[in-house]
Parts: C-alpha cells; structure tokens; sequence
C-alpha cells in the first residue's frame, strides 16, 4: 500500500500530469509537491561582470517567489481533484535533492513526469526522472 507519494512539479505540464495521476491513482495517500530550486540558476543568472553577486539574494528571492507560485498551482490542482495536498521546496541539485527528499520524509513513491526528452540530449545531459529512477529506493513512476 502506498501511503506518502512525492512529486517533483516545476512549471511543465508533464509535471502537473504527474501531480493529477498521483491525485487519481493515490487519493488515500499523503502527497508532497516538491520544487527544487537548482543554485546554478542563481549563478547564471548573476553571470560574473562586477556587481552580480549584490544581485544573487534578489535572484534567490525571485526563484523563490516563483516556487511559491508553482506550489500554489499545485495546491489548486489537488483541490480540483478533491486531494489536500503538502507542499515543500529545497535548494539543490534537481535530481539528487528529489532522491534524497523521498530517502530522508518516509516516501514510498515518487510520480514523476517525464520531458521527453530524446536521441544526443537524452544521451548527453540525461532527463530528471531517468536520473531519480535510476537512484530512487522506491518505486518511480513516470509519467508521459
């Protein structure tokens, strides 16, 4: 029995997908929406010209600021669906902070969605859910 399903949303609709399977498939079950905010983002945003760096807490705040939008989006969507669900953001490496989150919050399956991504960028940089399917203790189900 599933009773705690984690997933990752960010601003795709593959991701919205896998917050309303969760919602159909687990209606019994704890579900988290987690968004993770990547530093690297801050850092590119900042880029290295002098002064950039008094810009990062800004930057943070706007990402931030933005996650507190998503998650709210996830919230609607569980509401539509009839589903309370809990809402969490972190700071990390995307799929490694996805894995770890479900490791250290009694997570027992992760719906993840899917980018679709293909041929050399598949190959070369690897999707978000092939990387949490591939680390994940528990089940991952990713959806298309």
């Amino acid at each position: 029995m599933v009773d705690h399903v984690l997933v990752p949303v960010d601003d795709s609709d593959r991701s919205t997908q896998a917050l309303e399977f969760a919602c159909r498939d687990y209606p019994e079950a704890r579900i988290t929406a987690l968004h993770v905010l990547d530093p690297g983002d801050f850092y590119a945003a900042t880029g290295i010209e002098g002064g950039a760096m008094a810009n990062y807490e800004e930057i943070q705040d706007a990402h931030e600021s933005r996650a507190e939008e998503i998650l709210k989006h996830a919230r609607e969507v569980g509401a539509e669906h009839g589903v309370e669900i809990e809402t969490d953001h972190i700071v990390g490496g995307i799929s490694r902070s996805i894995v770890g989150y479900a490791d250290d919050n009694d997570v027992d399956h992760i719906a993840i969605g899917s980018h679709g991504r293909t041929g050399a960028s598949r190959i070369l940089l690897g999707s978000v859910a092939e990387k949490v399917a591939r680390r994940s203790s528990v089940p991952v189900t990713i959806v298309r």
